[in-house]
């Protein structure tokens, strides 16, 4: 996965969110296990060696063909959520006031944007919502599998994770 930040004290947040989702490449050497095997995506989790080798726990993964841009600036907060919409569940209309970098773990997420196009990310899936008082957005389960939803929020330090909006006007 490709993921770049523009701005160079910001360099390591897209290497921390991809370490903690275990979607970062993590030299061999620090993921060594007491077994002598190097940890990936799909291995359970694992006792450390003696020497304080990091205990490497994958929560999920994606795919992200056009690549993924985190940028922020001034005090950050960085929260991480698992969402979990049922089905026939909806996020209602919102908005971000910073990106929002997810991964679905599960189900299929329906998400109609603001110009009232309308993308579709199911299992293995990662997206960067839009963020900004003009980007309003929602995501609905359309299918009859929980969504299950991996998201990681970067927002300008005490700004809530969403703030209701107004639908647009799209269809439904």
């Amino acid at each position: 996965m490709d993921v770049r930040a523009r701005r160079g004290r910001w360099a390591a947040v897209p290497v921390v969110l991809a370490a903690v989702w275990g979607l970062a490449a993590v030299p061999s050497s620090a993921a060594e296990t007491a077994a002598g095997t190097s940890a990936t995506a799909g291995d359970p989790p694992r006792v450390a060696a003696a020497g304080g080798e990091p205990i490497v726990e994958p929560l999920t993964e994606g795919f992200a063909p056009e690549g993924v841009a985190i940028d922020a600036e001034g005090p950050t907060d960085v929260v991480q959520k698992v969402i979990t919409i049922p089905p026939g569940g909806t996020t209602g209309w919102h908005t971000h006031q910073g990106p929002l970098l997810g991964v679905i773990e599960s189900g299929t997420l329906t998400r109609t944007l603001d110009d009232c196009s309308v993308e579709v990310s199911g299992p293995g899936d990662a997206l960067v919502e839009p963020h900004g008082a003009d980007h309003a957005h929602v995501g609905r389960n359309l299918g009859d599998e929980p969504v299950v939803l991996y998201a990681t929020y970067v927002l300008p330090h005490g700004a809530p994770l969403s703030e209701p909006a107004e639908d647009p006007g799209c269809p439904e």
